[in-house]
């Protein structure tokens, strides 16, 4: 049986955290980075930039079987006898890869400006430039792109590595003291969507809420998913990488069970859905009112 994998070390000025491997199992010691994120930031890009970049922090969370880089933000003034929500960001495509960087483009700077209104623990970790969030077979040789997603919920398909390391780090969150586990939030865009939705039912009790910006997945798996989990989803309606179908389906599907659903679609606009949804004023206000 696997021990516990990692810990907190609150510095009580910077307010960093490192997840350090614990000596159970020959786990190797990892420690974060001693200089801040905004170090690898082009001197080009603006300072603004820059600061909220800072507020993040970049390791790598082993779990004695995959390892996943990740970047995670505390809320201002930590206090770990205190609980918080936690929200676990997938990101898309085109954000694979080990720079431990890229993650943060899209999403990182919505809640680092939103720091002080909504208190929480921020998680984005990177899947490998090779592998996916879902279990996902990609037909990228004409638009629109076609996704066939063999995982239902109820066969034996398994995780991804990249998801299984999600799945170790979702874990080990819910069993900290300073995780407020009835507000622990997912979101997820793209290919992040995809994992999303697999995620919510591979996991099916971890999550209050969640947040798919064009996404997808079988639409056998809406019925795997916990029937009172509030989603939000977003898609343009021409997109032509992830087709809006693949995920109008799956907010059918959730609706037929009774989830309450919200689905935002955007005229127009092709796949960086992403763009208008993070834009949305009502978005956090809403994840962070849901509770489980």
């Amino acid at each position: 049986m696997m021990g516990r994998l990692a810990k907190f070390s609150i510095n009580a000025v910077a307010l960093s955290v490192l997840l350090v491997g614990c000596t159970t199992h020959n786990t190797p010691v990892v420690q974060a980075p001693k200089k801040p994120a905004a170090e690898n930031v082009s001197t080009q890009e603006s300072a603004a930039v820059e600061v909220w970049r800072q507020y993040y922090e970049a390791n790598v969370f082993d779990s004695g079987s995959t390892k996943t880089p990740y970047q995670m933000m505390l809320p201002e003034q930590f206090d770990p006898q205190k609980t918080y929500p936690v929200v676990l960001f997938l990101h898309g495509a085109g954000e694979r890869g080990s720079d431990n960087q890229a993650q943060l483009n899209n999403g990182g700077k919505l809640f680092a400006e939103h720091r002080s209104d909504f208190p929480a623990i921020v998680i984005f970790p990177q899947a490998p430039a090779e592998d996916y969030w879902a279990a996902a077979i990609a037909d990228r040789s004409q638009l629109p792109f076609s996704f066939d997603y063999p995982y239902t919920g109820e066969n034996d398909v398994p995780a991804t590595d990249a998801l299984k390391g999600v799945m170790a780090i979702t874990d080990w969150l819910s069993e900290q003291p300073f995780v407020g586990t009835s507000r622990m939030y997912l979101m997820g865009l793209s290919m992040g969507g995809m994992g999303s939705y697999e995620l919510l039912a591979r996991k099916p009790d971890t999550f209050a809420a969640a947040v798919i910006i064009c996404g997808g997945a079988n639409a056998e798996l809406a019925g795997n998913i916990r029937s009172d989990l509030p989603v939000w989803a977003f898609h343009g309606d021409v997109d032509q990488v992830v087709i809006p179908e693949y995920n109008i389906r799956m907010v059918e599907g959730l609706k037929a069970q009774g989830n309450p659903v919200k689905f935002t679609t955007y005229p127009d606009v092709n796949h960086n859905s992403w763009d208008p949804a993070l834009a949305e004023p009502g978005l956090l206000p809403w994840l962070f009112s849901q509770k489980k």
